[in-house]
């Protein structure tokens, strides 16, 4: 096989630090509207002792960020002490399994689910910031210091083992936050949505049937929807519970019970319409909107599911499909799939982002990351940061890494305040020949262009999922 991510390996070895500085090596200008704080969440640790992970999605969680003011930058990382991280310090060595891997008497969190090693995203709130994990409560941390202050449970609204995903949904305007959670079960599966209040009370808690036990990543918001993707990705949790599997073992792709479109209320969290829409798969949507009558919903849609291909590390995508952004617009008064769209950038793409003031609202431009060698069998990584605009069938341009270097973490679009169509997205760059690490700048209008600025950093760290923006 072809290795078309020569080196990698040096990303999934690193031995990560806790830091804080002030950062000193900086090429290029940044704009002087960068000004608030920038955090990327990721796995961070694949290896305990001698013990080693076999799945991108083991490793413990730990939050970066990039500090800017008064014209200096400052970074901090620090891992998310959740209750997995905290066990497993003290009794030196792994305990729990994890997404990918099982070992003799490994444990599950309360025998019925894995212990969240909160590693996929991070969002400020309220006076936080909460870092998420697949399926448990988010973790609360400082906003600047990032040290743990504990479990979030809402007020007592939610409980240690209430399902909750990585990727709640924030309305600026309403100041509420949307999120879900799934229960797996083979003859009742169902989707529990919570709305919670501009304080972060409880609104509702809805029990939504599912049509089966599908593993559900990501969802959408417009401005009277929530909307959900479902593939036929099951998850087998009785494989999980009863035979000591690992849940990745415990999904099956089976594309013949079809995908939809589940839309819901945001008002009452009730369903509206359940709509077919093929048998491809969807891990994140893009955004959503309403418009004469009509909802869009755009997403990044797959040929099939990719959390096999988060294995064994660090041989990561060696048979990675295409997938394409893909655009569905539903009458919202027939309940009808009126039209499809797609934008011709196959490329295994991932980790969308648009601008913030756009979401739920009608837009145009969205960035994400691709995987250059898609199509190739052999090892690879994303390498590609591509500008899409539903206005052309292509990406409108692309920036390709220089050999030997991959990017990480979801491309955050900051807006110039001054231009409608202006603005900078971050993101991260690996060196893996000088195994070092640097958050890269680019104009967001023309990332081909490369980077405006590069802030390197003092020690390489692990390349991440999921990050956002709070700015001052």
């Amino acid at each position: 096989m072809k290795d078309y991510a020569p080196l990698i390996e040096r990303a999934f070895s690193l031995e990560p630090r806790e830091e804080s500085y002030c950062i000193e090596n900086i090429e290029g200008e940044i704009p002087e509207y960068v000004r608030g704080s920038y955090y990327l969440n990721g796995p961070a640790r694949f290896s305990r002792g001698s013990f080693i992970y076999r799945h991108w999605l083991d490793g413990d969680g730990m939050v970066r960020a990039l500090r800017f003011a008064n014209g200096r930058v400052h970074f901090t990382s620090r891992f998310v002490r959740s209750a997995k991280l905290v066990a497993e310090e003290e009794a030196g060595r792994p305990i729990f399994r994890t997404f990918g891997t099982s070992f003799e008497d490994d444990r599950l969190k309360r025998r019925i689910a894995l212990e969240s090693p909160a590693n996929v995203s991070v969002y400020p709130y309220q006076n936080s910031v909460l870092a998420f994990g697949e399926q448990g409560l988010p973790w609360e941390l400082d906003p600047v210091t990032l040290e743990t202050r504990g479990e979030y449970n809402f007020g007592g609204s939610l409980n240690d083992i209430s399902p909750l995903a990585a990727h709640p949904k924030f309305d600026s305007a309403t100041g509420e936050m949307f999120n879900f959670g799934i229960a797996y079960s083979a003859v009742e599966p169902h989707l529990n949505l919570y709305r919670f209040g501009a304080g972060g009370e409880l609104i509702y808690r809805k029990r939504l049937p599912l049509p089966y036990p599908c593993s559900i990543h990501d969802f959408s918001l417009s401005q009277n929807y929530v909307v959900f993707y479902l593939s036929p990705y099951i998850l087998n949790m009785e494989s999980l519970v009863r035979d000591g599997r690992t849940l990745m073992e415990g999904l099956a792709w089976e594309p013949e019970r079809r995908s939809r479109l589940l839309i819901v209320s945001r008002d009452t969290g009730q369903k509206v319409a359940t709509i077919p829409i093929g048998n491809r798969y969807c891990l994140h949507l893009i955004n959503s909107f309403e418009l004469e009558g009509r909802l869009t919903v755009d997403v990044l849609e797959l040929d099939h599911p990719i959390y096999d291909q988060y294995q064994v590390l660090p041989d990561l995508f060696t048979d990675v499909c295409e997938g394409r952004p893909a655009r569905f617009v539903i009458d919202l008064g027939k309940h009808e799939l009126l039209e499809t769209a797609a934008i011709d950038y196959l490329l295994a793409p991932d980790f969308p982002s648009t601008a913030p003031n756009q979401f739920t609202l009608p837009y145009r431009d969205f960035w994400m990351l691709g995987i250059s060698a898609t199509g190739h069998r052999g090892r690879k990584f994303f390498d590609q940061l591509a500008h899409a605009n539903w206005m052309c069938e292509k990406a409108c341009d692309v920036y390709q890494a220089s050999p030997v270097h991959y990017l990480g973490g979801e491309p955050i679009f900051i807006p110039d305040p001054r231009h409608e169509r202006a603005g900078v997205v971050i993101c991260q760059i690996f060196d893996a020949e000088r195994v070092s690490s640097a958050f890269a700048v680019f104009d967001a209008f023309n990332v081909a262009a490369g980077q405006m600025a590069t802030i390197r950093l003092n020690e390489a760290i692990s390349l991440g999922f999921h990050a956002a923006f709070k700015p001052d």
